[in-house]
């Protein structure tokens, strides 16, 4: 079970990962750029799903954000709440959240999407659709597969995958999402794959552009 695999490293992962952030200025412009635009959808949560230990939630809410942590990992969701008393995190899954219908302004799924199995993302999707409401926005951050098919991977805590660009965006608009942009950096030192993130909104409003992503369709794709 992909919990008990980060249970059982869960400290070792926060240790490595706590500043994980810091080396990345291309990260941390995305994660603003998804801070602005639920910033201008108007207040509301937001949930970092597969939050882990905590290091992407807290980096959010220095932005602004009224967030809050859910993982299925129980020590992960310990280690958080040890690490940043100030923010709530609770333990859940991303399939089948504890929440109503339309109750969240945005979601990040920073590299906990990944070990889905592909044919179980679609379900995640709709999910994610299901608790966002209209014009709600979506953040994916992933392993892509460039040029190759979706293609499972070693990685060091559990089987996980990596997505081309194109799929993983074609499958969340069969959920109902709107691209708003994209980006794609190469590896850092230490990194093996490139990354990947979309942004997405839920509905038909939309109020405001990301800044620092390319829209869809535009050069860079």
């Amino acid at each position: 079970m992909t919990a008990d695999a980060y249970d059982a490293v869960a400290v070792l992962y926060a240790e490595l990962f706590s500043d994980a952030l810091d080396g990345s200025p291309s990260d941390r412009a995305t994660l603003a750029a998804f801070a602005e635009v639920v910033r201008a959808t108007g207040p509301g949560p937001v949930a970092d799903l597969g939050c882990g230990p905590g290091h992407v939630t807290a980096h959010l809410a220095d932005l602004g954000l009224d967030i809050f942590g859910v993982d299925l990992s129980p020590v992960m969701i310990d280690l958080a709440r040890e690490t940043y008393p100030g923010l709530r995190f609770e333990v859940g899954s991303m399939d089948a959240l504890d929440m109503a219908d339309g109750t969240l302004q945005g979601i990040v799924s920073w590299y906990s999407v990944i070990h889905a199995p592909p044919q179980d993302v679609p379900s995640y999707f709709g999910e994610f659709r299901r608790v966002l409401a209209p014009g709600g926005h979506l953040l994916l951050g992933f392993f892509e597969s460039e040029n190759d098919p979706v293609t499972e991977f070693d990685h060091k805590v559990t089987a996980a995958y990596r997505w081309p660009i194109d799929d993983l965006a074609t499958l969340a608009g069969e959920a109902g999402f709107i691209e708003v942009g994209r980006t794609l950096r190469e590896p850092l030192e230490g990194e093996r794959f490139r990354q990947g993130r979309l942004l997405m909104r839920q509905g038909t409003q939309f109020a405001g552009e990301a800044v620092g992503l390319t829209p869809a369709g535009g050069p860079g794709e």
